[in-house]
């Protein structure tokens, strides 16, 4: 299921996620650092979403107190939750 997710204290704005059972399949980081999140999205690509969120929930970037690792896991996050309610 693609979801597109408006992402909060980062450089990126949004983040497109395709999660389907259970496995995040693809996410696209749109703005912020191109080379750095093109490696995450490689990285994560066929990822366990417990998986994912066990390595990545809480990293920070700099003083802020999100990153966009951080908000790459609110995103699937919400993306699950949609399906949920449908």
């Amino acid at each position: 299921m693609f979801y597109r997710y408006k992402t909060q204290g980062t450089c990126a704005g949004y983040i497109d996620v395709d999660v389907e059972d259970g496995i995040l399949k693809e996410a696209v980081f749109h703005g912020g650092c191109n080379g750095n999140l093109q490696a995450i999205s490689t990285l994560v690509s066929g990822m366990g979403v417990e998986q994912l969120t066990q390595k990545l929930s809480g990293i920070r970037c700099g003083f802020k107190q999100t990153s966009c690792p951080d908000q790459l896991v609110k995103a699937v996050e919400a993306a699950i939750a949609q399906e949920e309610g449908k």
